[in-house]
């Protein structure tokens, strides 16, 4: 009879195969809930939706918060992915004593073609579960901009988020925790 182990990671393990050069240069990975997941490769509309939206974002935002495009952020006890755009709270030192935790995130985005299942089943489940608010799914196959907020834990000990919303491509929407910041969403569906 044959048994199968699966080795889980720790957020320290992970660090340090990454310091060793376990990871080939061009390989992406991402640690999710102690699994080292290999990172799809971006298609061209992921790549020309995430390039804009950081460019709209860094324009908006400027001053008032960190924009991260495709960088790791923390999420205890053994998660460390890379969401395609993180906003997180304007820190002195801009997050180079530590990449963004929980409590620094205000809001999340994935952009999803080919990951679009794996981003609204583990992804979002994992964002939820970590208690991040506000969580927003650019849907390149639908066209649609999907937003999550209001993190909860159903009784069969799955997390999801109460509030979801979709978003069509000539709306107009605010940004979470900037009231006053509109993105037009026609500028990043095609």
């Amino acid at each position: 009879m044959l048994t199968v182990t699966r080795k889980q990671f720790t957020l320290e393990e992970y660090n340090r195969l990454t310091e060793l050069g376990f990871f080939e240069s061009e390989e992406r990975v991402e640690l999710i809930r102690g699994d080292i997941i290999t990172m799809a490769a971006k298609r061209t509309f992921h790549s020309v939706c995430n390039a804009l939206l950081l460019e709209e974002l860094y324009i908006l935002l400027r001053g008032k918060a960190n924009i991260r495009g495709q960088e790791p952020i923390i999420i205890p006890p053994n998660s460390q992915p890379e969401p395609d755009v993180v906003i997180a709270r304007k820190k002195e030192d801009n997050y180079l004593s530590s990449h963004p935790q929980v409590e620094d995130i205000l809001l999340i985005i994935e952009i999803a073609d080919s990951t679009l299942r794996f981003d609204r089943e583990v992804k979002l489940s994992l964002y939820a579960e970590a208690g991040i608010n506000d969580f927003w799914l650019f849907n390149l196959i639908d066209n649609q901009l999907e937003t999550y907020n209001q993190p909860y834990q159903a009784a069969n000990e799955k997390y999801n988020y109460r509030s979801q919303q979709i978003y069509l491509p000539n709306d107009i929407i605010s940004i979470p925790h900037f009231s006053d910041t509109f993105l037009e969403l026609e500028k990043f569906f095609f």
